[in-house]
């Protein structure tokens, strides 16, 4: 067997760091109609086979439509303890050490769920996770794009009052249309507070949004940032700077950002000397946590044992905690 055979063990057997899983996307089927009956929520689906026909969509707002119907079954502290301990337990069986988790505290709020409940059942979860696992998780609130900047702010207020819970902010939801300057002042608040910023841009954004997020937001990190290929400069710059891509493989090809895999972005950006890791985004909807994710790279770019490695690596160095 060459040096650049991966083994079937190799890749399991790898320390990992994950660094961009939204939280409220690792809310299995099971795990949902589970939540459901202990909070007497009536939910439109029957059964887990309907819950499992509904987890399969077209595009990035149909799955958005049922990710945000399904955290209606998120009430209570326990509740969000078992979604963040379930997650950590899968994240322990991929040999992850290191992963940086996204919430969507508008979400939360909109409902009527306090930040107390939610922060303290994640807190748990998480304090239990590093004794059990000694796997480190930090969390990062994203804010939601498809709202507006002041709601944004009005929240950023709410969630400073919890600030030793968190490690940076993020931008997520609805893409096109939301551009990253909407929220140049709340990022600038951020910044003051010596908060680390991500953005999602790139994704079904043009290239025109992750300069955006780097120029007007100022981010640490893009997430995904597939669009970059479509701009030299762009991959440069990214390459220059040391700006790392929390990409996706199974969400791109789930949402048809990247229908075929074998036509993903990931090595000729890392082959650029762009800092690309692999990540699983929302694992219970698009099919897989992380290790099924550089599975998917791996069959699909005939990745070396050197690019896997490297996708690994990239992962610690560009990590914020």
């Amino acid at each position: 067997m060459s040096d650049n055979t991966i083994d079937s063990n190799y890749l399991q057997n790898q320390a990992k760091a994950e660094l961009h899983l939204h939280i409220e996307g690792s809310l299995e089927p099971e795990m949902l109609l589970n939540l459901a009956r202990r909070n007497n929520v009536t939910l439109k689906y029957r059964d887990i086979n309907e819950i499992r026909a509904a987890y399969a969509f077209n595009n990035l707002q149909e799955f958005l439509d049922i990710y945000y119907q399904g955290m209606s079954v998120l009430i209570t502290e326990d509740d969000f303890y078992d979604l963040m301990f379930a997650y950590l337990t899968k994240a322990h069986q991929d040999k992850i050490t290191h992963s940086e988790i996204f919430v969507d505290p508008q979400a939360h709020l909109s409902r009527g769920i306090s930040l107390d409940v939610v922060f303290a059942g994640f807190k748990r979860a998480m304090e239990q996770a590093k004794q059990e696992y000694r796997l480190d998780s930090y969390l990062i609130p994203c804010f939601l794009r498809h709202l507006s900047e002041d709601d944004a702010l009005r929240t950023f207020d709410v969630l400073m009052d919890y600030r030793k819970d968190f490690i940076g902010i993020g931008l997520d939801s609805s893409e096109l249309g939301n551009p990253p300057r909407k929220f140049k002042n709340l990022f600038d608040r951020a910044r003051k507070e010596n908060l680390k910023l991500v953005a999602h841009a790139g994704e079904e954004g043009p290239a025109e949004y992750v300069w955006e997020a780097l120029d007007i937001l100022g981010v640490d990190r893009v997430d995904h940032g597939n669009a970059i290929t479509t701009d030299k400069e762009l991959m440069v710059r990214i390459a220059k700077d040391g700006i790392g891509l929390t990409m996706c493989p199974l969400s791109n090809q789930c949402l048809q950002v990247v229908p075929d895999l074998r036509n993903h972005q990931a090595l000729q950006l890392m082959n650029a000397g762009v800092k690309v890791t692999v990540n699983s985004d929302d694992p219970a909807y698009f099919g897989g946590y992380l290790n099924k994710n550089y599975q998917a790279l791996i069959d699909s770019l005939n990745l070396s044992k050197a690019d896997l490695d490297k996708l690994i690596r990239n992962a610690f160095d560009v990590k914020f905690a």
